[in-house]
């Protein structure tokens, strides 16, 4: 007799307090001296003083706990406030790896080299090999391309491959050549090389290689973009009640409700394609459920912003009005683990796979029909 999985819920605390964190500190004037300075500590050492930097990372880890569903649900609202912290990379990417090979992570930050898929539309990765000592370590060279706030970070951890076996290296920073690099949206993503950089090395658990990282990564642009993509619409909205053209607000004209209409269908198509792949997730593994929802996200990022810079008009170009913050930050995550191409071929190969028999199922089932 089949059973109904059991429901994967977020406290609504975790929601409450997190955004109250994030909309008394990451003020228009926080978030733009962040892109200059490239980096915010004062929000980012609030942040962890929550422990939300660290959640869904087992607490025997030195983590807070929780859920993958509870930690995608605060990413989201990193992306609704525009929060410039490394909160995927020191959380549920970073830490998880460390947590998973049995690494002891330092009290600083902890960032990851995104894994290289091989295939062109993956921004990011390196070209990067490592030889394994008796002791436990390793030693890498090589460079990674950017690295997400690798300059700010105590530890850069990555997956290789090392004598036919999958290996965490966890390198500290100190050991590494740093290049400073911005993104779009002014957040770092740095040029790392690796000249003989000593580290600790584990073997990497099922589950936790270069594929199941690549996995988290996407899922973890996902929840940044539904957030961004959720702001953004609803700053266009107020935005066009007020602005007033020929005795009446320009939400009342027609051309104008059409792109609010297209925003407000992609802001809500996102968030639910997020809170999917992250119900799936916490339940198991989701490659189906991730692979939609960061190609979803893609495309829509690209028609949220047309349409809301469309509808702001020249206010929305302007650096003192925050609409940018959002715009740049969804051009960088779209092209960050994984373009639509990319994305395409994964959901065309899973879909020619299972066959004809099988596509209706996986529709309806994900990943389950996969199985």
């Amino acid at each position: 007799m089949n059973t109904a999985p059991e429901p994967v819920v977020v406290d609504d605390l975790i929601t409450e307090t997190a955004d109250r964190l994030f909309s008394e500190l990451c003020t228009h004037e926080a978030v733009q001296a962040a892109e200059d300075s490239g980096g915010a500590p004062d929000i980012w050492g609030a942040f962890r003083e929550t422990g939300f930097d660290l959640i869904a990372v087992p607490e025997d880890a030195g983590g807070s706990g929780g859920t993958l569903a509870e930690a995608i649900e605060v990413l989201r609202l990193v992306g609704y406030h525009s929060a410039p912290i490394p909160a995927a990379e020191n959380g549920i990417l970073g830490g998880w790896l460390l947590a998973e090979a049995g690494i002891e992570r330092p009290d600083g930050l902890v960032t990851i080299v995104p894994p290289r898929a091989g295939d062109d539309g993956w921004s990011g990765g390196g070209a990067c090999s490592a030889e394994l000592a008796g002791d436990g370590s390793a030693t890498l060279t090589g460079e990674a391309h950017r690295v997400p706030w690798a300059r700010s970070a105590e530890m850069i951890v990555c997956v290789c491959e090392c004598d036919g076996q999958t290996t965490v290296i966890a390198v500290p920073t100190s050991e590494c050549e740093v290049s400073p690099l911005p993104n779009m949206a002014g957040e770092p993503r740095d040029t790392v090389r690796f000249d003989g950089a000593t580290g600790q090395a584990a073997p990497a658990p099922d589950g936790a290689d270069a594929a199941a990282l690549a996995q988290r990564g996407a899922l973890s642009r996902v929840a940044l973009m539904a957030g961004a993509i959720e702001k953004m619409c609803q700053l266009t909205v107020s935005y066009t009640n007020e602005r007033v053209q020929f005795g009446r607000p320009v939400a009342r004209f027609q051309a104008v409700q059409q792109h609010l209409v297209w925003a407000a269908q992609d802001a809500a198509l996102v968030r639910m394609a997020a809170e999917i792949a992250a119900r799936e997730a916490t339940r198991g593994d989701a490659p189906f459920e991730i692979a939609a929802a960061k190609l979803t996200a893609n495309q829509a990022a690209a028609r949220a912003t047309k349409a809301c810079h469309q509808a702001h008009g020249a206010m929305g170009m302007t650096q003192e009005y925050p609409l940018h913050h959002f715009s740049r930050r969804l051009w960088s995550w779209r092209k960050e683990y994984g373009s639509d191409a990319y994305w395409s071929a994964v959901l065309g190969d899973m879909a020619t796979g299972i066959g004809a028999d099988g596509l209706y199922p996986l529709i309806t089932s994900g990943t389950a029909a996969l199985q």
